[in-house]
């Protein structure tokens, strides 16, 4: 898989993305994720898988009041440089989840927010959480639901295949990869998690304005390299003109965005 496929993005748009992805779209999944891996005080060790700036890591020190104990792993340096800024206390570490750097049978809980579908091995990835988790662990995994019920996310997928070509939309279009849960489901059968069980949740992408929301997801995201600042002024124009159905009376823009969550438990 590709750098732009992979997710992979510069240090610039690790900045772009905790300073508006984050509050955009992925803040809001926190707490679902800690519930579903069943965080509490009884909490000691906790792994956030494919951490990227580290919000989830971040809501679970403060649910438990402590940084102790938990873990950041991800393999992109920019997310990582953002991740140790925003909280030192945390224990933030280079990795891929494929080759987890973690001992066996070493957390509590274990937790991955949005990154499976940029894994090179998925079912590897999930091998190697459930590797590390303790017996009676949680584990909780989220993935984007379908594309077209993200309408606003569709909708901008069509206008870069028209305007940027279409490895600009491919890499748009991986976030959803895994939209359809029966493949979730499969992906976790083959790791051998028996008891997996998968709910679709509703959410919502929040964003400033159109040109707040356009100039987010291509300087915030793996593509941004393959747009310049003439194609995105255009695509902002275009947007504006074209995406008004997204924009709410008091001018921000608001679509949906589903889902999944995966739980299971380590035996």
């Amino acid at each position: 898989m590709n750098r732009t496929l992979a997710g992979l993005v510069s240090a610039d748009a690790a900045e772009t993305y905790e300073r508006f992805f984050v509050p955009a779209l992925f803040r809001q999944w926190t707490a679902p994720l800690l519930d579903a891996a069943r965080v509490d005080s009884d909490t000691a060790r906790l792994l956030d898988v494919a951490c990227g700036t580290g919000v989830l890591a971040r809501a679970a020190a403060e649910r438990l009041g402590t940084a102790r104990g938990i873990v950041g792993v991800d393999p992109n340096d920019g997310m990582l440089a953002v991740a140790r800024r925003m909280a030192p206390g945390i224990d933030w570490r280079a990795g891929r989840a494929e080759a987890l750097p973690c001992e066996d049978a070493s957390f509590d809980a274990v937790l991955c927010q949005f990154g499976l579908m940029f894994f090179e091995d998925r079912v590897g990835g999930l091998e190697q959480m459930m590797r590390v988790l303790r017996p009676g662990g949680r584990l909780a995994v989220a993935v984007w639901g379908a594309l077209d019920g993200a309408p606003g996310y569709a909708e901008l997928v069509r206008l870069l295949e028209r305007a940027c070509g279409t490895r600009a939309a491919d890499a748009l279009r991986a976030p959803f990869s895994l939209g359809d849960a029966g493949e979730l489901g499969s992906l976790a059968r083959r790791a051998g998690i028996v008891d997996a069980r998968i709910e679709t949740r509703a959410g919502v992408a929040r964003f400033a304005s159109i040109a707040d929301w356009i100039r987010t997801d291509v300087r915030g995201w793996s593509y941004s390299a393959l747009v310049d600042d003439d194609q995105l002024a255009a695509l902002v124009d275009e947007a504006q003109r074209t995406m008004g159905r997204f924009v709410t009376v008091d001018g921000s823009v608001a679509f949906d965005a589903p889902a999944h969550v995966l739980g299971a438990t380590r035996h």
